[in-house]
C-alpha cells in the first residue's frame, strides 16, 4: 500500500494539485488469451480450435478507493471459469494487484467459440482417461499468468478518478427471451442462438432487459475506462472450431474506433434465458448486424451519460455476500461416476457427466461463491454467478431503483443455468437436468445474497 500511496503522490504532486491520495483511482489492462490450435472450444461442445478468426483478451480495470486494498474487476472472452478456476484466477490476480481473492471479480463474455477452465473437472476427467478434453490446462495456467503480470502493471500505473459517468441506451432488436410459454404455462418453443421456425420467432420478445449501460471513468476531461454491459447469449453462430468473440465483441470493438483512447470493457449480464434467436436466421450476415445494434445502443448509453464528480460525499464501497448454492437432486454421485466410467457413450455425454459431478462434489465440500458489488455514488456494478435468468438483474434494478445498477453475469461457472423456482417446472433445455445443477431452491438463496448486497 505504501508504494500505491507513492504513485498517487507523484502523479498528484505532477498534475499540480494537493499531494493528497484521490477518492478513487483506476488502471487498465488487456492481454491476449487467444487459444492454441487443437483446443477444446465451449467446454467440447463446439468442434476444437481450427482456426483463429478473431482475438481474444483478457481486459477489466484495477480500482482502488483511498486507504483500501485494489478492487479488480474481470471479463474474458470465453465461455465461462468454474470452481477452483475460479480460484486461481482470483489468487494470482489478487497476488499481482496487492489485495485479497475477495476483491477480485473475474466474468466470462460467454462466447462458445472459445475455451473455459475448471482444474478441478480436468483432474478428475483424467482419471478416466478423458484428461485435456475440457479444456488445455497448460494454456489456461498460461493465460491466468499473463493476466496477473497485465493486472500488476496495471496497479502500477494508476491515475486518479475525478469524475464516474453512466448511461443506458436501447438495443433494437437483439435480445429475446429464450422460453416461449404455450397455453399450459409449460416451454412449448426455445429459441437459441438462432431461430428458423416461423412459430417461434412470432412470439413476443419476453421479458428481457433491453438496456445496453454504460459506465466511464475520468481524469478531468478524459475518460480512461468505459464498462459496457448487456444480458444476452452472445452468439450469432459458432461450432466449427472458428475462434472468435462473436458480436458482442465486435461491438466492442466499434466502440473502440468510436471512442478511442479509453480501455473499453464489455460484460455480459443475466442473459441465461436470453438470446438473439427472435432476430437471428443463423447465416454469417447477421454477426455484423448484431454487432451494429448492440453497439448503438452501447452509443446511446455513452452519449446520453451523466458525469458526476467524485468527492467527499461519493460512497465508494466493495462489498461481498457468500452464499452455497444448492445442488439439484438431479446430480447422482454412483450414477454420474458410472457415466463418467462407461467408454461405450459418448465422449461428451461423460464429460457433461464430469463436471456435474465436480460441481456437486465441490458442493459437498461446503464450497461457496462469491457475490460482489462496487458501489461508487450512485452506480452500483454487481458480479454475479452462473448463467442467470434475466429476472435476478430486474430484480436487482429494482432494489436500487433511482441509481444505475449494471449486472455482470457469468461469474463462477460452475453451477450451469440458474433459473427460478418455478422455470424447473415449465421445462424447456435452461432448467434441464443437462444444462442447471442447482435445485429450484436457488432462487430463494441467490434473491437473498442480491437484497443484502444492495442495501
Amino acid at each position: 500500500m505504501r508504494y500505491l500511496c507513492a504513485i498517487f503522490g507523484a502523479l498528484i504532486v505532477a498534475a499540480g494539485v494537493d499531494a493528497a491520495a484521490p477518492r478513487l483511482a483506476v488502471g487498465t489492462f488487456k492481454v491476449d488469451v487467444t487459444p492454441p490450435i487443437g483446443t477444446p472450444l465451449c467446454d467440447a461442445l463446439c468442434d476444437p480450435a481450427s482456426a483463429i478468426d478473431g482475438q481474444l483478451t483478457a481486459r477489466g480495470v484495477v480500482l482502488v478507493p483511498a486507504g483500501e486494498q485494489p478492487v479488480v474487476l474481470v471479463a474474458l472472452d470465453w465461455v465461462g471459469v468454474g470452481n477452483d478456476g475460479q480460484d486461481a484466477f482470483k489468487e494470482a490476480i489478487a497476488a499481482a494487484a496487492g489485495t485479497t481473492p475477495e476483491r477480485v471479480a473475474i466474468h466470462a463474455l460467454h462466447q462458445h467459440d472459445a475455451p473455459g477452465c475448471d482444474f478441478g473437472a480436468d483432474k478428475l476427467a483424467s482419471e478416466y482417461g478423458l484428461g485435456g478434453k475440457l479444456f488445455k490446462v497448460e494454456f489456461a495456467r498460461e493465460a491466468i499468468a499473463r493476466t496477473a503480470d497485465a493486472v500488476k502493471e496495471a496497479t502500477g500505473k494508476v491515475v486518479p478518478v475525478t469524475h464516474v459517468s453512466h448511461g443506458s441506451g436501447k438495443v433494437e432488436k437483439v435480445g429475446s427471451n429464450r422460453r416461449c410459454l404455450g397455453p399450459d404455462g409449460k416451454v412449448k418453443w426455445v429459441r437459441y442462438t438462432a431461430c428458423t421456425d416461423p412459430e417461434a420467432v412470432a412470439q413476443p420478445e419476453g421479458i428481457i432487459d433491453p438496456q445496453a449501460r454504460a459506465i466511464g471513468f475520468w481524469n478531468g476531461d478524459e475518460p480512461v475506462a468505459i464498462l459496457t454491459y448487456y444480458a444476452t447469449h452472445p452468439q450469432s453462430y459458432y461450432g466449427k472450431g472458428r475462434v472468435n468473440a462473436d458480436f458482442p465483441g465486435m461491438a466492442r470493438a466499434l466502440r473502440e474506433e468510436a471512442v478511442p483512447g479509453p480501455l473499453h470493457v464489455h460484460f455480459n449480464g443475466a442473459g441465461g434465458n436470453i438470446g438473439a434467436g427472435k432476430y437471428n436466421n443463423g447465416s454469417p450476415e447477421m454477426r455484423p448486424e448484431l454487432a451494429k445494434r448492440l453497439a448503438a445502443g452501447m452509443a446511446t448509453a455513452w452519449e446520453s451519460s451523466e458525469k458526476e464528480p467524485i468527492d467527499e460525499s461519493t460512497v465508494i464501497d466493495w462489498s461481498t455476500e457468500q452464499i452455497a448454492l444448492p445442488p439439484g437432486k438431479h446430480l447422482n454421485a454412483a450414477e454420474l461416476t458410472a457415466t463418467i466410467a462407461d467408454k461405450n457413450l459418448p465422449e461428451f455425454d461423460r464429460l457433461q457427466a464430469v463436471r456435474h459431478l465436480q460441481f456437486l462434489r465441490e458442493c459437498e465440500a461446503g464450497r461457496q461463491v462469491t457475490l460482489g458489488r462496487m458501489r461508487i455514488g450512485e452506480v452500483d456494478l454487481l458480479h454475479l454467478p452462473g448463467e442467470l435468468f434475466v429476472e435476478y438483474q430486474l430484480a436487482a434494478q429494482g432494489l436500487r431503483p433511482d441509481s444505475e445498477v449494471c449486472v455482470a453475469a457469468y461469474g463462477d461457472y460452475g453451477s450451469g443455468y440458474i433459473g427460478l423456482h418455478d422455470s424447473y417446472a415449465q421445462g424447456g433445455y435452461e432448467t434441464s437436468d443437462r444444462a442447471s445443477r442447482v435445485a429450484p431452491s436457488v432462487e430463494g438463496v441467490l434473491m437473498k445474497g442480491i437484497q443484502q448486497l444492495m442495501k
